[in-house]
Parts: structure tokens; sequence; C-alpha cells
């Protein structure tokens, strides 16, 4: 049995700090996927001779969830105020919790920015339970070759978080979550089984096909109902996925910026806490 197709909602163009990004989450009427908050698709050239410290997002701070980024192309350089520096590549996941607060970077590596060439990489803000929101921050760095793979004929599905055809991922999360990205070749068909008590997103970086009896485009998000089921997906084209599916935490949002609490009297002391440097002090290190 498939899974009811809730909406099919097309990524919207946003700016952001002068970058324009496809944004599936949140948009009109839908501003969150409890517990997935939001989306950013990046995808662009970068033109070469530039210097490192000018692209790229510099130091900022989290509070209370785990911003999430998988790299498709190119390379995203992390570093962090509890001393992390972090080169993940192609395929690779970087997984941060910002607990109680952390204060990082994400850079692009050198030869790409001064020799130019393709970087695209999706970040998605997972939240995080009232009772773990607080906890200490850490970072995880996921290459590649650490993801397991489900292979088919014409399909591979890397398990970032969760568990697939008796295969776990290595990204750990405060409530319970399958995390997946993956390519399905033109002609190729995958099935995905789905907790009934699970939301689930299918987002689509490129091409098309069916989905449980819909048809779909690059772009696309598909929210599903939270029911007993499967998703499936049949590829038109040759197409790139990424599939998030978790366990509602059911909580009170209260959101400014890069803090994501329970309470507006939660966000006025993570301001605080941030400006009194409480949540680290990066120095950056340059090549």
């Amino acid at each position: 049995m498939t899974k009811k197709i809730k909406s099919i909602i097309p990524a919207q163009k946003v700016n952001m700090g002068g970058h324009v990004l496809d944004q599936p989450l949140p948009v009109e009427g839908v501003q969150f996927v409890d517990p997935f908050l939001l989306i950013h698709h990046w995808k662009n050239t970068l033109p070469g001779g530039q210097r490192v410290q000018d692209e790229g997002v510099g130091p900022h701070p989290h509070r209370g969830f785990s911003p999430v980024t998988f790299v498709f192309k190119g390379e995203v350089n992390h570093q962090d105020s509890l001393g992390n520096n972090a080169l993940v590549s192609e395929g690779g996941t970087q997984w941060m919790f910002a607990g109680q607060g952390i204060t990082h970077s994400e850079r692009f590596p050198k030869h790409l920015v001064e020799n130019g060439g393709e970087l695209e990489f999706i970040q998605f803000w997972v939240n995080a339970p009232s009772a773990d929101k607080m906890k200490p921050a850490f970072y995880k760095p996921i290459s590649k070759e650490e993801t397991p793979l489900v292979e088919g004929e014409k399909s591979k599905i890397w398990i970032v978080s969760g568990e697939l055809e008796g295969k776990k991922g290595a990204a750990p999360t405060y409530s319970p979550q399958t995390l997946l990205r993956g390519e399905v070749k033109e002609g190729g068909k995958i099935e995905i089984p789905i907790p009934e008590s699970y939301n689930s997103i299918l987002y689509l970086l490129d091409g098309e096909g069916v989905t449980n009896g819909e048809e779909v485009i690059g772009k696309d998000m598909i929210v599903y109902e939270r029911e007993s089921g499967t998703i499936s997906f049949e590829a038109h084209q040759d197409t790139r996925f990424m599939l998030l599916s978790g366990e509602p935490i059911g909580e009170e949002i209260a959101q400014y910026g890069p803090f994501v609490m329970n309470s507006q009297t939660e966000v006025m002391q993570a301001l605080r806490d941030s400006q009194m440097g409480k949540m680290g002090v990066l120095i950056e290190e340059f090549e």
C-alpha cells in the first residue's frame, strides 16, 4: 500500500545575502513539516578569482536544533567554536547539533574559490525535542564512504540516518528519523517503507517521474499523509532526490533567525547568550 500525497509544492526562489536559492520549505501555507523546519537548495558555479574569506557564510550562532548539509557537488568547509575544522566532499553530510549553542562558519575550499567550479548542496533544519535543546553541541562529518548504500538495478540510495534494508546510517538524532539521499536512472523504480507515525518529504533535485500515482518534476517537494505504507518513485528521467522522514515532536516552536526554541522567552535568552559570547567564539583559519 502506498501513502497518499498530502501536497506537492514547487520550490520558491529566495535571496539569501545575495545568493539566489531554491526554498521548498517553508512556503506560504506550510511553515514546517514536523520535525523539519527549513530546506535550502543551493546550486551555482563559482567563477573563480575569489578569496575564501569572501565566499560562503561567516561565523554565526545557532541553538536548539540540527542544521544539516548534504553536499552533492564540490566541497564545503566547516569551522566552529568547538575547534572542529572539516571539509565535506561530494556525497558527504555535515551533521551539526547546535544544542545549547555553537558558532560556526561554512566556506568553500581554496582551490574551488580560486579556480572556479560547480557547487551544490542542500541544508535542512531538524528540530530537537525541548528536553534535548540545551544539551551540549556537537559536530559530525560523514563521508560518502561512511554512508551505507542500498543499490538496485537502476537506483542508489544512501542512508544518512535511520535504517533501510537492514543497513543503518551514522547520523545521530534526538527523535526517530530516516534520512535518505539517492539517484534513480530513467526507467528505474524504488519503493521505500515509512513508519506510520512519521511525517515524510520527498524533494527532487532534478529529473521527473511518478510518485504514488502523481507526476512530479525537479524542485518539487512532495509531502505525504501520515499513514502506513510506502513511498514509490518511478523515474521518467535520471533523477536525484532527498527523502526526509521522522516522528513529529509535537511541541510549540518559537523561532527567531538561527535560534529554534519552544517559547519567546527562550528565544530572547538565546539572543542575550549569543551577544554575551556564551555560544562560543570562532576565529576562522584560512590557508
